[in-house]
């Protein structure tokens, strides 16, 4: 079921929000299709902005990146992870406070721009601990980030994303190196800044002003359950890191409110649904096996049978194991990933 027949999903919001990494580009490269459907955006009129987990680049480089792969931005459309901790920090602490960031240089700049003392070392006495994703973090970084926190640094993680999306496949993210310093502390972070906690979304949501805001992500743990967190409608795009599987196995508190390939699906109304659809819908039928999980039978659009699927998987907790009972069942879990 599309959103509503023959309507385009993006007419009824005044503001698309889009995640970066898996949405829009992948590392350096845009998406096939992204740099398209951004620039039909901007052709009619549309709000757009940007919220990012990536603390490894500042607003202002976000927006060059963006410009330099064909979608034109600005630093004031780009809401990072990286700021958004250093205005916390600066709420929070008096002028010139040391820092101690471990990151990369960006989130360094981000937490001298709001007047504090980015440092290295336990020995300077931060007052807090920002920590950001960076590719040249290591163990000596980690280390000094323990000893700090343990002499009473406020600790403050940009985000906890597990992993981060690139052509090879997903690598490790900030939250596997906040998960080392949370061994090594038996405990975790004093505040996450990043999604899914709200705070990005509901900053870029305040600026469709009486219209509704619609995030765009490609993450179930992060940008779905952000929006959900901050009460906003969101689109999953499977370009990125969460998939078919992930889906049908999704909590309450990381399902989407549609789903599509990719961002198409915001102008063309058979390449997005509705989740959950029915257990009968668009020519399909889902069950759960006497095993507990799903058998799947049918002919239809594929994303009809990846709704059905979802509608009893959900309403069952069934196990996303999906058996098929149709040729065409089997062709569609094969092109949802879903086959065995």
């Amino acid at each position: 079921m599309t959103p509503d027949a023959g309507e385009r999903l993006v007419d009824g919001y005044s503001l698309v929000v889009f995640d970066l990494d898996g949405v829009i580009y992948l590392i350096d490269r845009p998406i096939p299709g992204a740099v398209e459907a951004v620039g039909r955006l901007h052709a009619e009129g549309r709000a757009v902005a940007y919220a990012t987990n990536n603390a490894a680049r500042r607003s202002s480089e976000v927006a060059d990146l963006l410009t330099g792969m064909g979608v034109p931005a600005t630093p004031e459309e780009v809401l990072t992870s990286a700021a958004a901790s250093a205005e916390l920090l600066a709420e929070r602490l008096p002028a010139g406070a040391a820092v101690l960031v471990v990151g990369a240089e960006a989130l360094r700049a981000e937490v001298s721009a709001v007047g504090l003392r980015p440092v290295a070392s336990a020995d300077e006495s931060p007052a807090a601990v920002v920590q950001g994703y960076g590719p040249q973090v290591g163990w000596a970084d980690l280390a000094e980030a323990s000893l700090a926190v343990r002499a009473g640094a406020v600790w403050v993680a940009t985000n906890t994303d597990r992993t981060l999306p690139s052509g090879r496949g997903p690598l490790p993210g900030n939250g596997s190196l906040v998960a080392v310093l949370r061994t090594a502390l038996d405990r975790g972070p004093d505040v996450v800044v990043g999604k899914p906690e709200p705070a990005l979304f509901a900053t870029a949501a305040r600026r469709a002003g009486e219209g509704r805001a619609l995030v765009v992500g490609d993450r179930l743990d992060t940008d779905i359950e952000g929006a959900r967190r901050a009460g906003l409608d969101s689109l999953l795009v499977l370009t990125g890191i969460s998939d078919a599987s992930e889906l049908l196995a999704a909590p309450p508190e990381r399902r989407p409110t549609f789903v599509s390939a990719d961002l198409a699906g915001l102008f063309d109304p058979a390449a997005v649904v509705r989740v959950p659809g029915t257990p009968e819908g668009g020519g399909w039928s889902a069950t759960v096996t006497d095993g507990g999980g799903l058998a799947l039978t049918g002919a239809g659009r594929l994303l009809d049978a990846l709704a059905t699927l979802c509608a009893v998987a959900w309403a069952a907790d069934a196990d996303p194991v999906v058996r098929p009972d149709s040729s065409e069942a089997t062709e569609a879990l094969v092109a949802l990933g879903l086959s065995d």
